[in-house]
């Protein structure tokens, strides 16, 4: 009986070789065929000669996850990468989507193995300090795959929630307006001294961090490679640090 093929589903962090798991180091050496958005692909560079690199742009997400599914259905060791954490906001859903519509099941034709990566909300949380040590929810701003409305909705539960708030996809060169209707829906249940921070390339060599409040926020530069973390009731500013008490007892 022949060997069934292997599709390694893997977030890589935020972009440093240092940041990378064991687990996802080992499953790319495995590999022989890695798959990936053209710039997290130049994240691994240089690779050893034997293996083949398959980048594609963005936008293209269902014909990668179909591009990888094939091979691997065809007995390839295949990586299929995301930056961060592949199953948030990664690859991992979007792979079996495609499957659960070809009708797969687990041990069919392929292997599926889902290796986790520091998402960009870990990585900007740990150059902000501590802003995460309470209930938080992570939102994404972009509307190509969700509607507005639907992000406003969240937005305002979460806020009114008081959850410390992470916000992906806060904005690009053509998708200004939805960071600025954020931040007034914002304003409507936490205060302007509400503490903020923006992390832009996290770990990268263009890595920018600039601790703020929610009334400044929008003073400070904001695009898609930026992480904006707002702070809950309690969180406060240690110097340039950013922390929500867990509640401990305090003596």
């Amino acid at each position: 009986m022949s060997t069934p093929g292997m599709l390694y589903l893997i977030g890589l962090g935020p972009g440093e070789k240092t940041q990378r798991t064991f687990q996802a180091e080992e499953a790319l050496a495995r590999s022989e065929i890695i798959i990936g958005y053209h710039r997290y692909l130049a994240l691994l560079s240089p690779r050893p000669a034997e293996q083949q690199l398959l980048p594609s742009d963005l936008t293209q997400e269902v014909p990668r996850a179909e591009q990888a599914i094939n091979l691997a259905a065809a007995r390839k060791v295949v990586a299929l990468v995301s930056s961060g954490d592949v199953g948030v906001y990664g690859m991992a859903g979007v792979v079996f989507e495609v499957l659960a519509r070809r009708g797969w099941q687990p041990g069919e034709h392929l292997n599926i193995e889902v290796i986790p990566g520091v998402s960009a909300a870990h990585a900007a949380a740990a150059l902000l300090g501590a802003p995460l040590m309470h209930d938080f929810a992570c939102i994404s701003l972009s509307d190509l795959l969700t509607s507005w409305e639907q992000i406003a909705t969240r937005l305002d539960k979460a806020a009114q929630a008081d959850f410390v708030i992470c916000l992906y996809n806060p904005a690009s060169q053509r998708r200004t307006w939805q960071i600025q209707e954020a931040h007034r829906i914002l304003l409507r249940h936490k205060g302007p001294q509400t503490p903020v921070g923006i992390v832009t390339n996290a770990y990268r060599e263009e890595q920018r961090i600039s601790p703020t409040n929610l009334g400044q926020m929008l003073k400070h530069a904001i695009d898609m490679l930026t992480v904006v973390v707002i702070g809950n009731a309690e969180t406060f500013l240690l110097g340039d640090r950013m922390v929500t008490p867990r509640g401990y007892p305090k003596d």
